[in-house]
């Protein structure tokens, strides 16, 4: 059984609004790479600011991985595996840069805190989508 299937519309009756709750889903691995892209040097100093060196082939790669799985992702192709890759990244960036519990009381604390949650709950998304997908495959091929 798949996510979708217990849902009053199934995902295989409504694959434009599951495209876009996807697309939804990787926005911000869309605008991330643009804007390293379009500003590398802030890319640059983005991977310096969290102690990733070469940062140079830091920003690279991340701008890499982000567009190819959110591509992944889009198209369908190998979606359980890019989720994975997306899930297992965010829980890494996350990890290095909202460490949240480092801070001072505050409100740098407090907008950290909820980033670093927000963040979980994208993990969480991706992980959703990899089971489903690997449901719908082991589906399609019985």
């Amino acid at each position: 059984m798949s996510i979708s299937d217990s849902a009053t519309v199934p995902a295989s009756q409504a694959p434009a609004l599951r495209w876009f709750a996807l697309l939804l889903l990787c926005a911000a691995y869309i605008q991330g790479p643009v804007t390293k892209i379009l500003d590398f040097n802030g890319a640059i100093g983005e991977m310096s600011h969290f102690g990733l060196s070469p940062a140079p082939v830091f920003a690279v790669l991340v701008i890499i991985l982000e567009l190819v799985t959110t591509a992944m992702i889009l198209t369908g192709r190998w979606r359980w595996l890019a989720a994975l890759f997306l899930a297992g990244f965010t829980l890494v960036a996350t990890f290095i840069a909202l460490r949240f519990w480092e801070l001072p009381p505050g409100q740098e604390r407090m907008m950290a805190t909820n980033a670093f949650f927000e963040h979980l709950g994208l993990i969480g998304g991706f992980l959703l989508v990899a089971l489903d997908d690997l449901v719908r495959v082991k589906g399609a091929a019985s």
